[in-house]
Protein backbone atom coordinates (compact mmCIF):
# COMPACT_ATOMS: atom_id res chain seq x y z
CA UNK A 1 0.00 0.00 0.00
CA UNK A 2 3.28 2.22 0.47
CA UNK A 3 5.08 2.00 -2.24
CA UNK A 4 2.72 3.85 -4.96
CA UNK A 5 2.87 6.96 -2.68
CA UNK A 6 6.48 6.39 -2.34
CA UNK A 7 7.40 6.35 -5.71
CA UNK A 8 5.27 9.29 -6.15
CA UNK A 9 7.47 11.08 -3.58
CA UNK A 10 10.92 9.88 -5.23
CA UNK A 11 9.84 11.46 -8.42
CA UNK A 12 8.72 14.61 -7.08
CA UNK A 13 11.89 15.10 -5.12
CA UNK A 14 14.09 13.52 -7.99
CA UNK A 15 14.63 17.20 -9.93
CA UNK A 16 16.04 18.20 -6.69
CA UNK A 17 18.59 15.60 -5.92
CA UNK A 18 19.79 15.98 -9.47
CA UNK A 19 20.06 19.20 -9.38
CA UNK A 20 21.70 19.49 -5.79
CA UNK A 21 24.30 16.73 -6.85
CA UNK A 22 24.96 18.63 -9.65
CA UNK A 23 25.33 22.12 -8.02
CA UNK A 24 27.96 20.26 -5.97
CA UNK A 25 29.78 18.69 -8.39
CA UNK A 26 30.40 21.88 -9.79
CA UNK A 27 31.33 23.56 -6.63
CA UNK A 28 33.57 20.51 -5.89
CA UNK A 29 35.43 21.11 -9.45
CA UNK A 30 35.64 24.73 -8.65
CA UNK A 31 36.74 24.70 -4.72
CA UNK A 32 38.83 21.17 -4.34
CA UNK A 33 41.62 22.11 -6.54
CA UNK A 34 42.16 25.18 -5.42
CA UNK A 35 42.42 23.52 -1.82
CA UNK A 36 44.67 20.95 -2.97
CA UNK A 37 47.03 23.68 -4.74
CA UNK A 38 47.15 26.08 -2.22
CA UNK A 39 49.31 23.22 0.07
CA UNK A 40 51.06 22.06 -2.79
CA UNK A 41 52.41 25.36 -3.52
CA UNK A 42 54.17 25.85 0.24
CA UNK A 43 56.49 23.56 1.32
CA UNK A 44 56.38 24.77 4.82
CA UNK A 45 52.07 23.81 4.39
CA UNK A 46 53.36 20.21 2.84
CA UNK A 47 55.75 19.35 5.96
CA UNK A 48 53.57 20.43 8.58
CA UNK A 49 51.08 18.30 7.05
CA UNK A 50 53.09 15.71 6.99
CA UNK A 51 54.20 16.08 10.81
CA UNK A 52 50.37 16.00 11.47
CA UNK A 53 49.26 12.58 9.97
CA UNK A 54 52.65 11.44 11.71
CA UNK A 55 51.30 12.36 14.79
CA UNK A 56 47.96 10.54 14.44
CA UNK A 57 49.65 7.64 13.60
CA UNK A 58 51.61 7.49 16.07
CA UNK A 59 49.19 7.81 18.81
CA UNK A 60 46.41 5.10 16.53
CA UNK A 61 49.50 2.65 16.68
CA UNK A 62 49.01 2.68 20.29
CA UNK A 63 45.52 3.30 21.07
CA UNK A 64 43.76 2.06 18.15
CA UNK A 65 41.38 4.50 16.08
CA UNK A 66 40.78 7.73 17.51
CA UNK A 67 38.44 10.82 16.56
CA UNK A 68 41.21 13.58 15.88
CA UNK A 69 40.76 16.34 13.21
CA UNK A 70 43.40 18.55 12.13
CA UNK A 71 44.66 20.72 9.72
CA UNK A 72 48.22 22.63 8.63
CA UNK A 73 49.34 25.62 8.95
CA UNK A 74 52.76 27.33 8.09
CA UNK A 75 54.26 27.41 11.36
CA UNK A 76 52.33 24.31 12.86
CA UNK A 77 49.04 22.42 12.72
CA UNK A 78 45.96 22.13 14.86
CA UNK A 79 44.46 18.78 16.36
CA UNK A 80 41.18 18.54 17.80
CA UNK A 81 40.56 15.68 20.12
CA UNK A 82 40.08 14.68 23.34
CA UNK A 83 43.62 12.99 23.88
CA UNK A 84 45.54 14.71 26.27
CA UNK A 85 48.07 17.72 25.11
CA UNK A 86 51.45 15.70 26.43
CA UNK A 87 50.61 13.26 24.69
CA UNK A 88 49.87 15.02 21.36
CA UNK A 89 53.20 16.41 22.24
CA UNK A 90 55.13 13.37 22.46
CA UNK A 91 53.66 11.84 19.56
CA UNK A 92 54.59 14.80 16.99
CA UNK A 93 58.40 14.60 18.54
CA UNK A 94 58.01 10.65 17.70
CA UNK A 95 56.67 11.17 14.42
CA UNK A 96 59.09 13.80 13.64
CA UNK A 97 62.01 11.43 14.27
CA UNK A 98 60.87 8.66 12.41
CA UNK A 99 59.65 10.48 9.21
CA UNK A 100 63.42 11.59 9.65
CA UNK A 101 64.61 8.51 9.94
CA UNK A 102 62.89 7.54 6.57
CA UNK A 103 59.58 6.32 7.55
CA UNK A 104 57.84 7.86 4.65
CA UNK A 105 54.45 6.27 5.19
CA UNK A 106 54.01 8.00 8.21
CA UNK A 107 52.65 11.05 6.61
CA UNK A 108 49.78 9.17 4.74
CA UNK A 109 46.53 9.14 6.48
CA UNK A 110 43.48 7.42 5.13
CA UNK A 111 41.23 9.87 6.69
CA UNK A 112 42.46 13.11 5.62
CA UNK A 113 40.82 15.68 4.31
CA UNK A 114 43.50 15.61 1.18
CA UNK A 115 41.49 12.18 0.68
CA UNK A 116 37.96 12.84 0.94
CA UNK A 117 38.75 15.57 -1.53
CA UNK A 118 39.78 14.08 -3.97
CA UNK A 119 36.98 11.56 -3.67
CA UNK A 120 34.35 14.37 -3.84
CA UNK A 121 36.38 15.86 -7.14
CA UNK A 122 36.45 12.35 -8.55
CA UNK A 123 33.13 11.82 -7.79
CA UNK A 124 31.98 15.59 -9.59
CA UNK A 125 34.55 14.37 -12.75
CA UNK A 126 32.47 10.93 -13.68
CA UNK A 127 29.28 12.29 -12.88
CA UNK A 128 29.84 14.83 -15.28
CA UNK A 129 31.92 12.51 -17.83
CA UNK A 130 28.62 10.59 -18.03
CA UNK A 131 26.57 12.78 -18.53
CA UNK A 132 28.38 14.15 -21.33
CA UNK A 133 29.28 10.86 -22.81
CA UNK A 134 25.49 9.25 -22.42
CA UNK A 135 23.45 12.68 -22.56
CA UNK A 136 21.70 11.33 -19.54
CA UNK A 137 21.04 13.05 -16.42
CA UNK A 138 19.55 10.26 -13.35
CA UNK A 139 20.22 8.79 -9.64
CA UNK A 140 21.49 5.66 -11.50
CA UNK A 141 24.42 7.93 -12.86
CA UNK A 142 24.88 9.63 -9.24
CA UNK A 143 25.11 6.18 -7.59
CA UNK A 144 27.34 4.99 -10.37
CA UNK A 145 29.86 8.19 -9.71
CA UNK A 146 29.99 7.54 -6.28
CA UNK A 147 30.69 3.81 -6.83
CA UNK A 148 33.65 4.65 -9.28
CA UNK A 149 35.21 7.51 -6.76
CA UNK A 150 34.98 5.47 -3.71
CA UNK A 151 36.75 2.76 -5.70
CA UNK A 152 39.68 5.13 -7.15
CA UNK A 153 39.81 7.99 -4.16
CA UNK A 154 41.78 6.09 -1.82
CA UNK A 155 44.26 5.19 -4.21
CA UNK A 156 44.38 8.69 -5.91
CA UNK A 157 44.21 10.58 -2.71
CA UNK A 158 47.05 8.57 -1.33
CA UNK A 159 48.96 9.32 -4.25
CA UNK A 160 47.79 13.12 -3.99
CA UNK A 161 48.74 13.41 -0.39
CA UNK A 162 52.18 11.20 -0.47
CA UNK A 163 53.77 13.45 -4.01
CA UNK A 164 51.63 16.93 -3.51
CA UNK A 165 50.28 17.75 -0.17
CA UNK A 166 52.71 16.24 2.03
CA UNK A 167 56.80 16.24 2.00
CA UNK A 168 58.90 14.33 4.72
CA UNK A 169 61.88 16.66 3.96
CA UNK A 170 61.60 17.13 7.54
CA UNK A 171 65.23 16.74 8.93
CA UNK A 172 65.62 20.72 9.29
CA UNK A 173 62.40 20.83 11.55
CA UNK A 174 61.84 20.81 15.10
CA UNK A 175 58.72 20.73 17.60
CA UNK A 176 58.80 23.63 19.85
CA UNK A 177 55.36 22.70 21.92
CA UNK A 178 51.87 22.37 22.27
CA UNK A 179 49.49 25.83 23.36
CA UNK A 180 46.17 25.91 24.04
CA UNK A 181 43.36 25.86 21.54
CA UNK A 182 39.86 26.34 21.51
CA UNK A 183 37.93 24.25 24.42
CA UNK A 184 40.94 22.99 26.61
CA UNK A 185 41.81 24.61 30.10
CA UNK A 186 44.50 25.23 32.00
CA UNK A 187 45.21 24.54 35.68
CA UNK A 188 48.46 25.18 37.56
CA UNK A 189 50.32 25.68 34.18
CA UNK A 190 49.28 22.24 32.80
CA UNK A 191 47.49 21.94 29.99
CA UNK A 192 44.12 19.78 30.35
CA UNK A 193 41.64 18.77 27.09
CA UNK A 194 38.32 19.14 27.60
CA UNK A 195 35.54 16.02 26.15
CA UNK A 196 37.48 17.63 22.54
CA UNK A 197 39.61 20.19 22.73
CA UNK A 198 41.89 22.47 19.81
CA UNK A 199 45.81 22.19 20.36
CA UNK A 200 48.07 23.79 18.12
CA UNK A 201 51.70 21.81 17.91
CA UNK A 202 53.71 24.91 16.99
CA UNK A 203 57.11 23.75 14.77
CA UNK A 204 59.71 25.77 13.48
CA UNK A 205 63.16 24.86 10.64
CA UNK A 206 66.05 25.18 11.99
CA UNK A 207 68.42 26.49 9.49
CA UNK A 208 71.48 24.81 8.30
CA UNK A 209 75.10 26.11 9.21
CA UNK A 210 77.70 25.80 7.12
CA UNK A 211 81.01 24.90 8.97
Amino acid sequence: MLVFPLLILLMLIMPFILAGFFAQSMFTLLSAPTQIFKIAGDKRLRRNHALEHATINVIEEQFGPQQMGGIAHPDGFSIRSAVPPQLIENAARIGLNRMSRGEKNLAIHRRCGTSIAVANLLSSVLFLFIILGTGRFSLGLILLAIIGANMLGPLVGDYVQRYITTSTDVQNMEIVGVEMGRGGIGIGGILVPATMADYFVRTREIPYYRK
